[in-house]
């Protein structure tokens, strides 16, 4: 007999090989041309590919294999005639697929695009996508991040325009990173003319008052401390690597924009130059990486895939055609600024030749000169009047090498690295035989040196005495690769000496120079000290500096200043160690100084005829020929414009 029909509306028959998720019926009766999907209402929903289907019909999104519906399941009327079973070539995913598209579209949510590792067990067309394994990563990561420190600083930038007054203060935010010996290492420019410093260490919500030990202005570099012995318990110091190759891997560390926990980024090693330093207004060795290095980032470490820090993150270049440049300061640099501050207690400088010179690539010109064909160098075409060079080397020198590193024509060199060694005794190895050993101070990581290998620090292993040994040794700066030869000089320190051959008339001599810092005529930083102003009868004069013009022309002040000033800047070289631009800066108006008023940024050549060779000599000669009448206008004057003083502290020494 056949079945009565039941009342109701006959319910929709789904396409084949799909699997709705929403079913249109309540019913709580099967027939035998049910499939019955089984979906427990107390367990949420899991997400992520469907189950495959069993060959009984059911389709059972807790993967069992009952026959039965029970209260909880949810039946989907499908008639068993519109079922059929795909073969696996043409086999579809169902709603697993679209749901998994839908997520990489909108969300990219990595868990739809991770990796899939096949499993070991169940059928071959399975895939269980494994989660990655964070701890291997993490017991890497931490150490190191942990040290990464937060740089609060308040900053009261002098006035240069009104050099009486500061500007009002502001505060800024960087990074550092912890060293050994109780030390923080930043970036110059993340402390400049600060008036409190704080550090915050990762996870902790307590600032800690930071104290500024020295300031490399030309390395853009800055040592800092903290009193307080809470700050570094349970941190490990950050140890440093060599110099990384080209295509190594670094990881930026900091806390740049755009949030207040850490952040990492990631890139390569994409170029290792001589290269300009912003802040610094100095040329020293550089790396450039493809990492994103954003405001915030300055002074954190650059790790290496071992942890160790290869370098410290100070600039980035900002052009529209160019993309994740960024530049980090490397081990070399770095090291140099520690062991000076440790040599002498502050921070020194790195040395210079104080020569300008000229590429001898035409062939013409070294004829000219007298160089044989084998012979190459550069020549000199000006010499700074106050380096101690200029009492030996002569223009139209011509430099062959420097400290026995030979110099080609186009001015560079294969950079090496004279370093003191230690010879130590070890029994039972090498049978008594000498093995050059790379290695730091304290003797860890020590394995065979090989050709290429750089370090601040190498050991050499002798097993031959039983006391240790100082020797020097040279490593290349890199196999294969050529750098400017200032990078030879800019590892020497203030006061090294070092051997320099020249070519003249065509003899070679050799000659032993001592080395010292530049001395420019307009410096490029003033130390972090108040600038210096002198005032008589509305007259204001003051030194030329390179914040000066920024204050007084902004940005572009290489292109807004007057050519006479920038000629100064560009190309003048001092005669004098203590010599200065001095400039009338303006004129503050009042009775005594009517016809003057329009004077600005003119520069004083002489005061009654005498050469005029800092302000502090022309303070001294307008106080005695200073009348009354230009000193009771000169207390007025300070009155109504709220002057402390009539000159700044440094002349009144």
């Amino acid at each position: 007999m056949p079945e009565p029909r039941k009342r109701g509306r006959k319910p929709k028959t789904p396409k084949t090989n799909t699997m709705d998720d929403h079913p249109h019926t309540n019913n709580n009766s099967t027939t035998q041309n049910d499939v019955v999907v089984s979906v427990p209402t107390t367990e949420p929903r899991k997400r992520g590919r469907k189950s495959k289907t069993p060959k009984n019909n059911t389709m059972d999104s807790s993967h069992t294999n009952n026959n039965s519906a029970t209260q909880n399941d949810i039946v989907v009327p499908v008639p068993t005639t519109d079922i059929q079973d795909p073969s696996p070539a043409h086999r579809t995913r169902g709603r697993a697929r679209k749901i998994g598209k839908l997520a990489d579209n909108n969300n990219n949510d990595i868990s739809h695009v991770a990796s899939p590792e096949r499993s070991r067990h169940g059928d071959a067309t399975d895939i269980t996508i494994l989660p990655p394994r964070w701890d291997s990563v993490a017991a890497k990561a931490v150490p190191a991040m942990d040290a990464v420190v937060k740089v609060f600083c308040v900053h009261t930038e002098p006035n240069f325009s009104l050099a009486w007054q500061r500007k009002r203060q502001y505060s800024s935010s960087s990074s550092g990173f912890i060293l050994g010996g109780r030390r923080v290492l930043t970036n110059a420019h993340s402390v400049e003319h600060h008036t409190q410093v704080k550090l915050k260490k990762r996870g902790s919500e307590i600032k800690y008052l930071a104290t500024v030990l020295s300031i490399g202005t030309e390395c853009d570099i800055a040592l800092l401390t903290v009193n307080d012995d809470e700050f570094w318990e349970g941190v490990s110091p950050v140890e440093f690597g060599g110099l990384p190759a080209l295509q190594d891997a670094v990881t930026v560390v900091g806390y740049p924009i755009g949030g207040d926990t850490i952040s990492v980024t990631s890139g390569v090693v994409s170029r290792m130059e001589v290269l300009s330093y912003v802040h610094g207004s100095t040329e020293l060795l550089g790396l450039q990486i493809d990492a994103a290095i954003n405001s915030g980032n300055s002074g954190g470490p650059a790790l290496n895939d071992k942890g160790k820090c290869v370098g410290i993150a100070f600039q980035s270049l900002k052009h529209e055609d160019a993309e994740n440049i960024g530049y980090v300061i490397p081990t070399p640099v770095i090291m140099h600024f520690i062991q000076d501050y440790e040599k002498n207690g502050a921070y020194t400088g790195f040395p210079i030749l104080g020569v300008e010179w000229q590429k001898m690539e035409n062939p013409d010109l070294r004829m000219s000169v007298g160089m044989r064909a084998d012979q190459k160098g550069v020549r000199i075409r000006r010499i700074e009047p106050t380096a101690p060079e200029s009492h030996v080397l002569k223009p139209s020198d011509i430099i062959l090498s420097f400290d026995g590193v030979n110099i080609a024509n186009d001015g560079t060199a294969i950079g090496s690295l004279t370093v003191s060694c230690i010879l130590l005794w070890a029994p039972c190895i090498d049978k008594g035989e000498r093995v050059a050993y790379l290695g730091d101070n304290h003797m860890r990581s020590l394995r065979p040196l090989r050709q290429g290998d750089y370090s601040q620090v190498i050991t050499i292993c002798t097993y031959m005495s039983h006391f240790p040994e100082v020797l020097s040794i040279q490593l290349p700066f890199r196999h294969g690769e050529r750098i400017s030869f200032s990078y030879l000089v800019s590892q020497k320190y203030t006061g090294d000496n070092a051997v320099v051959k020249v070519l003249r008339n065509p003899e070679i001599l050799e000659f032993n120079i001592k080395l010292a810092t530049h001395k420019r005529l307009i410096p490029a930083h003033i130390n972090s000290r108040p600038p210096s102003y002198y005032i008589i009868a509305g007259f204001v004069f003051t030194a030329v500096t390179v914040p000066y013009l920024r204050s007084e022309y902004g940005k572009d002040y290489d292109f807004d200043a007057p050519v006479k000033l920038l000629d100064k800047h560009l190309h003048a070289m001092a005669q004098s160690v203590d010599e200065q631009v001095v400039v009338v800066s303006q004129v503050l108006v009042a009775d005594i100084n009517i016809g003057y008023e329009d004077i600005v940024n003119t520069q004083v050549l002489a005061f009654n005829g005498n050469p005029v060779r800092n302000l502090k000599n022309l303070a001294e000669m307008v106080v005695v020929l200073q009348t009354k009448t230009a000193k009771a206008a000169t207390f007025d004057i300070l009155m109504t414009h709220c002057i402390p003083s009539a000159m700044s502290g440094d002349l009144k020494t």
